[in-house]
């Protein structure tokens, strides 16, 4: 059984924007890999995409609701612009209406700038998990600022020790083995489009960097891995130990952004299951248990 908790979908096609699936497209991939349902995730923020309704995910999901999972996103600087924004009138609004996460929260802040702060908080009271991408910059990037440790995240663990913050994307994944050159964290996206450098590391994790610390010092951390392959599986002694002792916090997610994309992630998982090294009862965590309880899926 996989459960993707996170994918993307428009009601129709978007010029000049990557060309995410629509509804019946992500359920015909998902028929495909056989993948049970999925958490679709707005985008509200404009730094790369055109921001989406919450409402179109809301319609997919009373459409199709055995098989997409409603998240709502807000833009934390919705409402007042300010870092006291009533935001938890529109958080509660959407948990009612049935959207079990918020995110992907992907604005270019910092991760402590008061009006994410407040939006944090906000999703604690509402009792929302967050899913969130980053980005090692202001400016020319999309994602939350951290700088390299993540002690914007680590802090902002600590305040809210309630909220579930699920980690996705480069910047946070980059950081499961110690960093050997903050720019290795992520790609530069080049005036003309052109995205260069950031390099993953390679070869096997010579020591560890600050995601497992993390997720061992703060049980409201998780991981959603699907920007995570190339992190987990660069060390085929390290990775299967990763994710046997993260195996409660870990969850498989595509990241699905167009039809053809391919679900490396999910290869890695099968292929690790079938050569043992992982137990079956990883795998099964991994793949959808962990979400199911999570998301509080019946």
């Amino acid at each position: 059984m996989f459960i993707d908790i996170h994918a993307h979908a428009y009601r129709k096609p978007v010029p000049f924007v990557v060309q995410f699936c629509t509804a019946e497209q992500l359920i015909e991939r998902y028929d495909q890999a056989g993948i049970e349902k999925g958490a679709v995730l707005p985008i509200v923020s404009p730094e790369i995409y055109l921001p989406q309704a919450n409402e179109d995910i809301l319609d997919m999901a009373e459409k199709y609701p055995d098989r997409l999972i409603p998240f709502c996103n807000i833009d934390p600087r919705a409402l007042t612009n300010s870092h006291d924004a009533p935001l938890d009138r529109l958080l509660r609004y959407y948990r009612d209406k049935g959207c079990k996460g918020l995110g992907e929260v992907m604005l270019n802040l910092p991760v402590m700038h008061p009006m994410l702060q407040n939006l944090f908080r906000h999703a604690q009271d509402v009792g929302l998990p967050v899913t969130f991408d980053g980005s090692d910059r202001v400016g020319g990037d999309f994602g939350l600022y951290d700088d390299p440790g993540l002690p914007q995240l680590e802090h902002t663990l600590q305040r809210f020790p309630k909220l579930v913050m699920i980690g996705h994307g480069p910047v946070f994944w980059a950081e499961i083995g110690r960093l050997e050159t903050p720019a290795q964290r992520k790609t530069v996206f080049r005036p003309d489009g052109q995205q260069v450098g950031g390099r993953p590391q390679s070869g096997p994790i010579k020591e560890e960097g600050v995601v497992p610390k993390l997720l061992r010092r703060y049980p409201n951390l998780y991981g959603e891995l699907s920007d995570a392959r190339s992190a987990i599986a660069r060390d085929p002694e390290y990775g299967p130990k990763f994710l046997t002792e993260f195996q409660d916090r870990l969850l498989f997610g595509t990241d699905i952004c167009f039809f053809e994309m391919p679900f490396r992630t999910m290869e890695l998982l099968l292929e690790w299951r079938e050569k043992k090294k992982i137990s079956e009862q990883v795998f099964r965590k991994i793949a959808g248990e962990n979400a199911v309880k999570l998301l509080g899926l019946t």
